[in-house]
């Protein structure tokens, strides 16, 4: 057993798959489908891998020291014929670098958490962000936003591409490719088109008509000419594991004047959202002004005929290595460096929904948009 070390503070402890758990990959900046240790004591960071990830975490993770992990479980086993549990690994590895006390996220496993206690190890689950720096992005991390978003937009272009080749049929049914259009078709070739983009893409929403008011409805069955449809994409980079995120809201052929107006006040709103946020604002107030804009547009949020319509979710969330991260558009002060989403949306059955969404990097005086593709009603 190797010496132990003394400490002058808390330790910081992850037990994780990084493809799965973003702290984890924010510390490591390594792709692991497996759980693994990650220990950071006096600024110097430590990495458990399984023999199988050891080689490859050598090369690609951003750390000072590589464990083997069958080293470590040998020295539990010891005699014994049983492999031990994960979980004694981990409190022998803790014991040994003399850690009494560590800081972990608050999804901490609650299995390793009572085998920690059982040996005197305290732990303390952070309350907020784990790390508190993700949530001001470097200039490294929005270029990789950027390609994220750029993945985004090869999806939505591709989702334009077959709309506006599609054709009007019988009850107003899309067909394109001599077959009727329908979200799962669309779906497919969005989702085809962020893969070839070198994004992961999923749930990717393609509603139309009544399915689009309900906000997190995937959409299914034939699309409509003349009817809205919302897309919104939101894949994950492959590369780097940072999310784009993007809505539009189209009809193929023509809008009628009602669903030009929701759409036209759905932008409006967003724009307002856009002029006003600069560092010291209050989300939660500006949330409120875009929610009374569209009331006075004559579009109020209420509940109709026992459902919910208007507008009634949020005007935005960051966005990063999570696709719904710290912080909610609503539930915080604007910051230098912080990205979000500004998606406000208006829903009412009978009618449709639209909703409208890009990505934005607070600064200094306002805010930079980060997304780069056209709203267009009408395809």
């Amino acid at each position: 057993m190797s010496k132990r070390r003394k400490t002058t503070s808390p330790a910081r402890l992850i037990v994780a798959a990084s493809d799965h758990d973003p702290d984890m990959l924010y510390a490591t900046r390594f792709f692991a489908p497996d759980p693994f240790i990650f220990l950071e004591q006096d600024g110097k960071r430590a990495l458990v891998l399984s023999d199988l990830e050891i080689d490859r975490g050598r090369k690609e993770a951003q750390a000072d020291e590589f464990v083997p992990y069958s080293k470590l479980e040998r020295e539990v086993q010891g005699k014994q014929k049983k492999a031990p549990p994960y979980e004694k690994v981990l409190s022998h590895f803790l014991r040994q670098r003399g850690v009494r006390s560590a800081l972990v996220p608050a999804n901490f496993p609650l299995g390793y958490a009572q085998e920690l206690a059982a040996h005197k190890i305290r732990l303390r689950a952070t309350n907020g962000l784990f790390w508190p720096e993700r949530e001001a992005k470097s200039g490294e991390e929005l270029r990789q936003m950027r390609r994220a978003l750029a993945i985004t937009e090869a999806g939505m272009a591709r989702a334009m591409e077959v709309l506006a080749a599609s054709k009007a049929g019988r009850g107003k049914k899309l067909s394109w490719s001599v077959r009727t259009l329908t979200s799962e078709i669309l779906r497919a070739e969005i989702d085809s088109a962020i893969l070839r983009a070198g994004g992961l893409p999923a749930n990717t929403i393609v509603a139309g008509g009544d399915q689009a008011c309900d906000p997190h409805e995937r959409g299914f069955g034939p699309l409509k000419a003349d009817s809205l449809i919302i897309l919104d994409i939101f894949p994950r980079d492959a590369k780097t594991g940072y999310f784009g995120d993007m809505t539009r809201t189209v009809v193929r052929g023509r809008a009628s004047e009602e669903q030009r107006q929701l759409w036209e006040t759905v932008r409006a709103g967003q724009e307002l959202a856009l002029k006003k946020m600069k560092p010291g604002v209050d989300g939660l107030k500006l949330h409120n002004e875009v929610k009374q804009l569209f009331t006075d547009r004559g579009f109020p949020t209420e509940v109709r005929d026992g459902r919910q319509v208007g507008f009634f979710h949020g005007t935005g969330h960051g966005l990063g290595l999570e696709i719904h991260e710290f912080p909610r558009f609503q539930k915080t002060v604007f910051k230098p460096g912080q990205v979000l989403t500004v998606e406000p949306g208006l829903y009412y059955p009978g009618l449709g929904g639209a909703r409208v969404e890009d990505v934005v990097v607070v600064t200094r005086t306002g805010v930079r948009m980060l997304s780069r593709f056209e709203k267009r009603l009408e395809i």
